[in-house]
């Protein structure tokens, strides 16, 4: 394989772009959370893949709770009418775990005043593709793919995102000779590497993030890499 660590350094300058204050996710930008009718909630914008540490396994889900609370306001989080989850001022957000098909998320501030959100799961959104195959550099810090391919960063940085304009948690993923790779996040299209552009960084999402790099038909690589709530804090 070849490697090329001197690329890394352009991580380096990435993570320097002018810094911006990253939000808490309940006072998130609108572009990754809902607000509520009431103005007192919110929940996600959409369905996100996390590793539900009750199963170990991936699964949809969604945050929910209480909009730049007041001291003392507390509210209960349900899924289809079953309460999952109480918030206050002091823990005000929640995890919901969701299964297929059509979802209800409520946030119920009392009797009267009742947030809901409606989310649709399709069947196999977090089945995480296959990366047993693939290897790991001698320090960890490089992950390769089992086709030779490609290779990305394991441990993601953080930087601003010029296309959503906050921080967000990324990884550099680079061509390993010269290769014509098409390369999506999630499954939406992101870029083509080659001799020309071998290497780029690789924005994440809220939670689990699927990245592929296509070599035509011949083959597809893997890598699967966390989010966390989509924001992070610069350095």
């Amino acid at each position: 394989m070849r490697i090329e660590p001197s690329l890394l350094a352009g991580t380096a300058a990435i993570a320097a772009i002018a810094a911006i204050a990253a939000l808490a996710v309940p006072a998130a930008a609108a572009t990754t959370v809902q607000i509520g009718d009431s103005g007192k909630t919110y929940a996600s914008a959409t369905v996100a893949c996390a590793v539900d540490a009750a199963t170990g396994l991936a699964a949809p889900m969604v945050e929910a709770g209480l909009f730049n609370p007041r001291r003392g306001t507390t509210a209960v989080v349900a899924l289809d009418g079953a309460p999952v989850a109480g918030v206050s001022t002091d823990s005000p957000s929640a995890t919901v775990w969701l299964t297929a098909g059509s979802r209800t998320v409520t946030v119920a501030l009392s009797r009267k005043t009742v947030d809901r959100y409606a989310f649709t799961v399709p069947t196999g959104l977090c089945t995480l593709p296959d990366t047993s195959g693939n290897t790991f550099s001698a320090d960890g810090t490089l992950e390769y793919a089992a086709s030779g391919k490609s290779y990305a960063t394991v441990t993601p940085g953080c930087a601003l995102n010029a296309a959503t304009g906050r921080a967000q948690r990324y990884v550099h993923l680079f061509d390993n000779g010269g290769f014509l790779l098409n390369v999506s996040v999630n499954g939406v299209p992101l870029t083509q590497l080659s001799a020309t552009r071998p290497h780029t960084p690789v924005f994440l999402a809220a939670g689990l993030n699927v990245i592929s790099a296509a070599n035509a038909s011949l083959s597809v690589d893997h890598y699967v890499r966390d989010g966390g709530n989509g924001s992070c804090t610069l350095p």
